[in-house]
């Protein structure tokens, strides 16, 4: 790095991207980690605490389908702060109201509400963050925003394990409004600012599919990210299923499981960032922590041991696997122009999001006649492939300048 460059990697965009970012993965994951005592507490039998886990989980998936359509066309018509404001005083406020439902109804409608204000954080603070650092520190910037961002899952496993989930909605709720005053001393990107003042049409989410080239890229990069929501939305959410039926005899708590995976996460976010500044390409790191997450599926599914420990550090291998998230939402903010930026980096993170919501129903229909276990691996096997067909698709973009528009 050259002289002055670690100033201008902890400015104040980067912290408050990063430190939003560890709110909304706090708000995001915390259904999965509560999900079994607060269904209890809403009076649901344990015969059907999956289904109804299930449920709700494809209703907040698709709030953060709808919300990313909106907050990414907003992002590139009115700025990226706009974005960051907006999104998290809705999924603050629709967190502090999960904390008061009293049924299911009540909670998937807010879990709904919060999904939509949750899909805005990520690409907002990435595309900012992409345009206000210089070319050689942008990847380091998002790897540092996605790397403190993933850790928001061991607090929200912290707080789970010693207070009771209502609380814990109240206090995810509670810092998102306190994230609020932090980002008043958040400045606009300069690019965007330059944007604004020339008469090019921005945030047109349509254009997308009126080009075929442009749909290609997009669809692309949505689809590289597969793996990556199979893992986090069908293996790590029903962990305590998933053991059970491969034979941990001691029970294996989700919130336990959730925060060991984003540990990996996490980590593999660290390692898949540095080592694709050091060789300089996107691409070729992303299809080796493909085919690491592929290796990893299997141990989950296969493992040679069938302990407590072991299956926990296969939850932390499995994060470690799928720790390409960073690269993979920086790779979608650099295939388009600052005109579509903010619409496609937000949008194709809560895409992807979004497909655990068919990825769950092929499980289910492909667990009721081969199980669990042989369900999983066919859904996450399509998916290791289709993601590795796409990423074949997507030029490289390390050191490319962003400084250019769609036509």
């Amino acid at each position: 790095m050259k002289k002055g460059d670690l100033k201008k990697l902890f400015s104040i965009p980067v912290i408050v991207a990063a430190l939003g970012y560890f709110v909304d993965i706090y708000d995001l994951l915390l259904f999965s980690i509560v999900r079994i005592p607060s269904l209890r507490g809403l009076g649901v039998p344990d015969a059907q605490l999956f289904d109804k886990g299930e449920f709700l989980l494809q209703v907040q998936m698709g709030g953060l389908l709808v919300g990313g359509i909106i907050w990414g066309i907003m992002g590139d018509k009115r700025g990226r702060l706009s974005v960051l404001f907006g999104s998290i005083l809705l999924y603050s406020l629709a967190n502090i109201a999960n904390g008061f439902v009293t049924s299911v109804d009540q909670y998937a409608f807010f879990r709904f509400i919060a999904g939509i204000g949750l899909a805005g954080e990520l690409g907002a603070g990435i595309t900012l963050v992409a345009e206000v650092l210089p070319t050689r520190l942008r990847g380091y910037g998002t790897t540092l925003v996605a790397t403190v961002g993933l850790l928001g899952a061991v607090l929200a496993n912290v707080i789970a394990k010693n207070f009771d989930w209502q609380i814990a909605y109240f206090i995810g709720g509670g810092l998102g409004l306190l994230l609020l005053i932090a980002r008043v001393s958040v400045f606009e990107s300069g690019m965007f600012l330059t944007l604004k003042e020339q008469t090019i049409e921005r945030g047109n989410f349509l254009s997308l599919f009126t080009n075929f080239g442009r749909f290609k890229r997009f669809m692309n990069c949505i689809l590289i990210g597969l793996p990556i929501w199979f893992t986090i939305g069908i293996l790590i959410t029903f962990s305590p299923e998933f053991s059970a039926e491969i034979g941990v005899l001691e029970p294996i708590i989700a919130g336990d499981a959730v925060m060991f995976s984003y540990l990996g996460l996490a980590a593999g976010d660290m390692s898949s960032g540095l080592l694709s500044q050091w060789f300089r390409s996107r691409k070729k790191i992303v299809f080796i922590f493909i085919l690491i997450t592929l290796g990893f599926i299997l141990l989950y599914l296969f493992p040679p041991i069938t302990t407590k420990v072991f299956f926990y550090l296969t939850c932390f291998c499995l994060g470690f696997g799928i720790g390409y998230w960073a690269l993979f939402v920086t790779i979608a903010a650099e295939q388009f122009g600052t005109n579509l930026r903010s619409t496609v980096a937000t949008t194709v993170p809560n895409f992807i999001r979004g497909t655990v919501v068919p990825l769950t129903f092929a499980f289910k229909f492909l667990r009721e006649d081969t199980g669990i276990i042989i369900g999983a691996l066919i859904v996450g096997s399509i998916t290791i492939v289709i993601a590795l067909l796409s990423l074949r698709s997507l030029s490289e973009t390390f050191g490319r300048e962003l400084d250019f528009v769609e036509e």
